[in-house]
């Protein structure tokens, strides 16, 4: 038996697809039959599965626990929940990995799976070998069954452990993804006043889109934290692994301001830390930590990669601009919106300070936010190279971590191809609005010498 997955489905950090068109239960089945047969040759027996609250959630997850069980994986099901949990679930029970079917923060109709394999990320080359698998049938055989597992009470209970908090008003917008129901469990065991929303899961998501990086997702908290006076709100994309955060005022608080924030009860506790952010983070950022006493250190886009490049430089902390948040420091180390809310509050308690003074005292930057157009498929990476090497040739001060992220005397800009769509992403940080507009400038200036224009905005 053999199955060829659809080719834009098998991506570089999970895999992922419309619902019915390039993703569907026989991919399921064969993603269940491959990643059970990389863990049986690795000598393992045991995986552990959760789902989102998109309606096709469920049917994908029996299809994959019938692929995992036919190839001699015994599987616990940790049935509903955001991706966090099954992370966790992967952390602390016995098992070798662990799969989630989520379609994150993607519209209504995806659906997809990540992956971790032994507490570490299984991506890129990973991901394309269980596509390989399936073409020639190289699947294991065998005989398994699964069992129920709750884990949420515990997996609340773990969120809220050592919290060392003040009570405080906060709003939370679940915006019916999955932590909906972690979070009416999480309000009750913390100190303060809590006002929810939209905490019932809804995979057709009848209140706004789960994804807390576009501020037109953060109008019904606004409204919320203006109505009640709260003193923050913090929101969820789909699945609860990236976070978004405003202030009393309103005032967004962006990845890498949280980070910030985060930043200085860790350095304090664990002093010369390398902290990690990814190429897109604010250079206000780097200094913050810099002079924190903490190692700054600029890295790839992609949870995967910020994971893989935190076991190897010990970090205790790395975030990514597009609201994920890594805690190495007093937990596992994944990516876990729900408890960097928790460390919101836990960081405001420990500076003294509230949450808007804060996100007040942090340097006024100007910047746009992430500028992504569609590019090519097969000019993605080559237009970055082409870019690169004019840079070198006219002597530029550029950092090549992924893309070209260039400083100038107004601030740096950024041009970077995504790993997971055919688009490039721009992003620039200037102390004025003038400079930002030299910056711009030089960003359409290189597009142009590889033929291109920033043309309309293309979507996640």
């Amino acid at each position: 038996m053999t199955h060829q997955f659809h080719p834009t489905s098998l991506r570089e950090y999970d895999i992922r697809g419309i619902v019915g068109e390039t993703l569907g239960e026989e991919d399921a089945y064969a993603i269940g039959r491959g990643f059970g047969s990389i863990v049986k040759r690795a000598g393992g027996s045991k995986v552990a599965v959760g789902y989102d609250g998109r309606l096709s959630s469920p049917g994908l997850e029996a299809a994959l626990v019938a692929g995992l069980n036919e190839s001699g994986i015994h599987v616990l099901r940790i049935g509903e929940g955001p991706t966090p949990m099954l992370y966790y679930a992967e952390s602390v029970l016995d098992v070798d990995g662990g799969i989630q079917i989520t379609g994150s923060h993607n519209p209504a109709n995806y659906n997809g799976f990540k992956m971790v394999f032994r507490h570490g990320p299984f991506f890129g080359a990973d991901i394309q070998a269980l596509g390989t698998m399936a073409a020639s049938g190289d699947w294991e055989d065998g005989a398994a069954d699964s069992e129920q597992v709750d884990i949420m009470d515990r997996y609340v209970d773990r969120l809220v452990e050592g919290f060392d908090g003040k009570g405080y008003r906060i709003g939370w917008d679940a915006g019916n993804g999955a932590a909906g129901p972690v979070v009416e469990k999480l309000v009750k065991l913390l100190p303060g006043e809590h006002f929810t929303l939209f905490t019932d899961v809804d995979g057709a998501f009848p209140n706004h889109h789960p994804d807390p990086t576009e501020e037109k997702n953060l109008a019904d908290l606004r409204a919320l934290v203006a109505e009640k006076g709260l003193d923050f709100g913090v929101a969820f994309d789909g699945d609860g692994d990236r976070i978004g955060a405003i202030d009393g005022e309103g005032r967004v608080i962006w990845g890498d301001q949280l980070l910030a924030i985060f930043a200085e009860p860790v350095l304090k506790d664990v002093p010369g830390a390398t902290i990690i952010a990814d190429v897109k983070a604010s250079q206000a950022l780097f200094d913050r930590v810099a002079e924190l006493g903490g190692k700054p250190l600029m890295w790839k886009t992609g949870h995967s990669l910020i994971k893989s490049k935190m076991k190897e430089t010990g970090s205790p902390l790395a975030g990514e601009m597009s609201g994920h948040i890594f805690f190495k420091h007093q937990y596992y180390g994944f990516d876990d919106a729900l408890y960097a809310a928790v460390r919101l509050i836990r960081a405001a308690s420990a500076s003294g300070k509230s949450v808007t003074q804060l996100r007040g005292e942090m340097p006024a930057m100007v910047n746009t936010p992430e500028l992504r157009f569609q590019v090519d498929e097969s000019r993605k990476f080559a237009v970055i190279q082409e870019v690169l090497d004019r840079l070198a040739a006219a002597g530029a001060k550029v950092d090549n971590t992924d893309g070209a992220r260039v400083n100038t005397a107004d601030g740096w800009w950024l041009l970077r191809a995504s790993n997971t769509q055919d688009v490039l992403v721009a992003r620039a940080e200037a102390k004025s609005e003038s400079g930002l507009e030299r910056l711009m400038a030089q960003i359409d200036e290189q597009l142009a010498l590889s033929g291109l224009e920033r043309g309309p905005q293309a979507g996640h």
